[in-house]
């Protein structure tokens, strides 16, 4: 086993910002909405509202950020390792690679009528792992399909500043994507005698802010204000669990 702790050479790429056009009209937005609004409301499976009692309240467009990251980890190593062979159990002397070697005495019972001989060396070993993920804000992963593709905005950055306040909410940590790929990739093996060489490397770095719309509805008669969430590239509802 290794018994000085080395540093792993480190490849990582700057991060973009890519913040994705909105393909969608407001007016397509507000029509889904008012057809899936009863759905809001419905209680016991059976007991919907009149479509009259729920009111559009208000809509509001913001962006869900998203990381796309890929990477991969290169170990090129040597391990400890004993070869048993087995000899007739009258040979007094085996001479390999100009060493002398005893054969012993095993108790093991498919070596009955031999001796064995143990010849310690090191194995040299090449692993890489590589993986691609998408990741919410949270910095959970999720599928790929939850992840929309669209046309980007020539100035993200400056589009970013145009939100105010609110980017600040948009804000995710500089190194929380490579910190979650770094841990599902590099394991160094157990088995480790010495390092000939070993690479993290982060090939690819995206932040992808997606726009989404969400509309509030109201049930007049009971006060009750529910959100519904369209996805402005797709048009398609946001489900949340």
């Amino acid at each position: 086993m290794l018994t000085e702790t080395m540093s792993i050479n480190e490849e990582i790429v700057e991060r973009k910002t890519i913040v994705y056009k909105t393909l969608v009209d407001p007016t397509v937005v507000k029509v889904a909405g008012e057809k899936l609004k009863n759905e809001l409301f419905v209680r016991f499976r059976f007991w919907k509202p009149k479509p009259e009692e729920i009111q559009f309240v208000s809509m509001d467009k913001y962006y869900e950020p998203y990381i796309v990251i890929s990477g991969k980890y290169i170990i090129d190593y040597y391990r400890k390792c004993v070869y048993t062979i087995n000899v007739d159990e009258k040979v007094r002397e085996v001479i390999l690679l100009n060493q002398k070697l005893k054969p012993e005495q095993t108790k093991e019972a498919s070596a009955k009528g031999y001796k064995v001989i143990k010849l310690e060396g090191e194995e040299r070993l090449l692993y890489e792992y590589k993986a691609s993920l998408i990741l919410d804000k949270s910095g959970h992963e999720v599928p790929p399909e939850q992840l929309p593709s669209a046309p980007s905005e020539e100035h993200p950055k400056k589009m970013l500043a145009e939100l105010g306040e609110k980017a600040k909410e948009l804000e995710i940590a500089p190194d929380a994507d490579v910190d979650v790929i770094r841990s599902k990739i590099v394991k160094r093996p157990m088995d480790i005698k010495r390092i000939v060489h070993e690479l993290f490397e982060v090939t690819e770095r995206a932040l992808i802010y997606t726009p989404v719309y969400k509309v509030l509805f109201q049930n007049v008669k009971t006060g009750e204000v529910k959100a519904i969430e369209f996805d402005g590239v797709t048009s398609k509802r946001i489900q949340r669990r």
